[in-house]
């Protein structure tokens, strides 16, 4: 018995003519495109438009389908029209398939929306006003437009025609120079977008859910200052970055910290710390070494940090390249202090309370492991300065 003959896959979105079985008077289902999903991502199979004997029949009631002209009842009238015509499935596939591409692909020029559009729309109604405007913002919002502004490459983008590769690109370039945490940012906004933008029908799939972070975590990663690195830094502690990065190395505090340190000149600590609990309002002694350094930088600019720690960055990595130091982020600058502890064999335990890091399950120390800032600061002062 010769075997049934297999014709061509009809164009995608086109919909489906499915053969059903033999010993059926219209063996072939004739089905829309899907547009229901399984929470699996399968697509749902949508209810058969008709059953008929033949696919050119089937064929022809897609094609009415598409035009909007199909009823229930038309299959039977194109099947007696149909009898005894012995046109080539093949030909009218590849007659079909030309005009719908054409169709689909030369449709009016494209007016949908730009990234930036989207991001001033959904700016506007997640905030209540206008991107740019020159009120105090909160936190959040100082947030979002930092991830906008990095991800300035996207702007004159079509929304609609922006791919998993076109953000992934943006956080791979970003985290050459930005933080774990400026990245998390980044792929937030985008993801809050993405959910703007579907329930307001300006994109048909969510590719933000596909961006991956790929850079390390610095909070348990990094690369701290070398010896002859720290001596290029103190042959150049006038240099303003220079000074703060000195800073940085011998008090251990994350850059974020530093706008908010509390800075006691007279008894020479630092106090604060922000982001966990064993962090907080910690205290850490000014180290000998950069006493001076700390109050010039107080005196000349009011404060230790003037600027924002992106700001700095910015100021940063040149002046290492200029200084010929292999490039760092000022996160190194913390683990460049947990080093020096450990070479110069500090206190374990009065190292983990200048980082501000959690004691665990060893309740001796968390609870009773009582320090004065005069205990700390014999500890500290273990560490030496090579100048040669």
């Amino acid at each position: 018995m010769p075997k049934r003959k297999k014709f061509p896959k009809l164009p995608n979105g086109y919909g489906q003519i499915r053969f059903l079985g033999k010993g059926r008077r219209n063996p072939y289902g004739v089905y829309p495109p899907s547009v229901e999903e399984y929470a699996n991502g399968t697509k749902k199979t949508p209810p058969a438009l008709c059953y008929v004997s033949d696919r050119m029949v089937g064929l022809a009631v897609l094609t009415l389908y598409h035009a909007g002209t199909y009823k229930p009842g038309d299959e039977i009238l194109i099947e007696k029209e149909m009898r005894g015509v012995a046109t080539s499935y093949s030909k009218v596939l590849d007659d079909l398939v030309a005009d719908y591409n054409k169709s689909m692909f030369s449709i009016a020029p494209d007016n949908s929306p730009a990234f930036s559009d989207v991001f001033m729309r959904y700016y506007r109604e997640r905030f209540g006003r206008e991107y740019g405007h020159k009120e105090k913002k909160p936190s959040a919002e100082r947030n979002i437009i930092a991830a906008y502004k990095n991800s300035e490459v996207l702007h004159n983008y079509k929304f609609n025609q922006i791919v998993a590769d076109d953000l992934q690109k943006v956080v791979d370039t970003a985290s050459e120079r930005l933080s774990i945490s400026a990245l998390k940012t980044i792929t937030t906004l985008f993801n809050q977008l993405y959910r703007y933008a579907e329930a307001n029908n300006l994109c048909e799939k969510n590719y933000a859910k596909f961006v991956k972070i790929k850079k390390e975590n610095d909070i348990e990663h990094g690369i701290p200052f070398s010896e002859s690195d720290l001596q290029i830094l103190w042959k150049n502690k006038e240099d303003d970055v220079a000074e703060f990065l000195l800073i940085m190395c011998y008090s251990g505090f994350r850059i974020t910290e530093y706008k908010t340190l509390e800075v006691n000149l007279d008894q020479k600590y630092f106090k604060g710390g922000i982001k966990t609990e064993a962090g907080k309002d910690r205290i850490v002694p000014i180290h000998s070494s950069i006493a001076s350094l700390v109050s010039a930088r107080i005196e000349r600019l009011g404060c230790l940090l003037p600027i924002t720690d992106s700001r700095f960055r910015q100021k940063m990595y040149p002046t290492l390249q200029r200084l010929g130091i292999e490039p760092h982020t000022p996160h190194d600058c913390r683990h460049t202090f947990s080093a020096l502890c450990e070479r110069y064999r500090v206190n374990e335990n009065d190292r983990k309370r200048m980082l501000g890091h959690s004691f665990g399950s060893d309740i001796t120390n968390s609870v009773y492991g009582h320090r004065s800032v005069e205990d700390l600061r014999k500890e500290i002062e273990k560490i030496q300065i090579n100048l040669l």
